[in-house]
């Protein structure tokens, strides 16, 4: 039954949320079309809880909110801290998804070109955006004033997974459904 021990470790594994011994064991009846003894699922995972307690693992497996979750241990939860800290600073607002998206699809913009879309203040926004270095200044509009265009950065492009700008969805690739607003009615 060592596959066994292997299954339900993935299954916990993967799943984002506490997994409780009946769940598992629905999941291992339906995949190998054949009734598993409730004794074995428990076996196993108290297997698995003895496994991961040894110091060679920097998680455990932890009985919790009814199932069981693979769980880092106190010793690396400074670590985890700084990693979570630093991955909140990487987080986009609302607010600056909007504006990179009017950036990304009519740069080089000026912020005057921007807060017209989008009908507020984007100062924060784009401060924001340059800070993340998702948005880079591209020159000088030779418009009244001479606003600062911007346009976006080889960082943009990592952050989304694209090589060009000419991977972005177009409007035309969007259904219609999704361009309209409020309901239809008959």
């Amino acid at each position: 039954m060592d596959f066994l021990h292997r299954h339900i470790e993935a299954l916990i594994f993967c799943s984002p949320n506490p997994l409780g011994e009946s769940e598992i064991l629905k999941c291992l009846e339906e995949m190998f079309e054949a009734e598993i003894p409730e004794k074995d699922i428990s076996s196993a995972i108290e297997a698995l809880r003895e496994k991961y307690a040894a110091e060679d693992f920097s998680f455990a497996l932890e009985k919790i909110g009814g199932g069981y979750q693979f769980l880092t241990k106190p010793a690396y939860q400074t670590s985890i801290g700084i990693l979570l800290k630093q991955q909140s600073k990487k987080r986009l607002s609302t607010a600056q998804l909007e504006t990179l998206s009017i950036i990304a699809y009519k740069q080089p913009v000026t912020k005057g070109d921007i807060e017209q879309i989008r009908g507020v203040n984007s100062d924060y926004s784009v401060q924001k955006l340059l800070d993340k270095e998702l948005v880079e200044i591209k020159g000088k509009s030779e418009g009244l004033g001479r606003p600062i265009l911007y346009g976006t950065s080889d960082k943009f492009m990592e952050y989304f997974g694209i090589n060009s700008i000419q991977d972005l969805p177009q409007p035309k690739d969007f259904a219609k459904q999704d361009n309209e607003i409020g309901e239809e009615r008959e």
